[in-house]
């Protein structure tokens, strides 16, 4: 289940009321790092939770920094580089990110 939680920013005047989702499911997580990890996929081996990203896929560490980063901007987290040199696997990735969130 979704929580929102309303937030009034003033803005030159103007007033807009923003609605920001701050619980997300483990399958949004999942399906999301999924989404960025396709054009990496190797074959037809499908991506699951136990797919080690840097081995499994045909990424870069570049690659993967940026995916960081909008998956950053997606769940509005920021993962400490010592945490990301810790993660390898998509289920990682996730429960980061999912702990992460349910912080803020």
């Amino acid at each position: 289940m979704s929580t929102t939680h309303e937030m009034t920013v003033a803005n030159d005047g103007m007033i807009e009321t923003l609605i920001r989702t701050r619980d997300v499911s483990r399958g949004e997580v999942i399906r999301e790092i999924c989404h960025h990890l396709a054009p990496y996929q190797n074959g037809d081996q499908p991506i699951v939770g136990d797919t080690v990203i840097a081995k499994d896929l045909t990424i870069d560490s570049l690659a993967i920094m940026d995916m960081v980063m909008e998956l950053e901007d997606r769940f509005d987290v920021s993962i400490p580089m010592s945490v990301i040199a810790e993660i390898h696997t998509v289920n990682q990735l996730a429960d980061t990110i999912l702990d992460l969130s349910a912080r803020n």
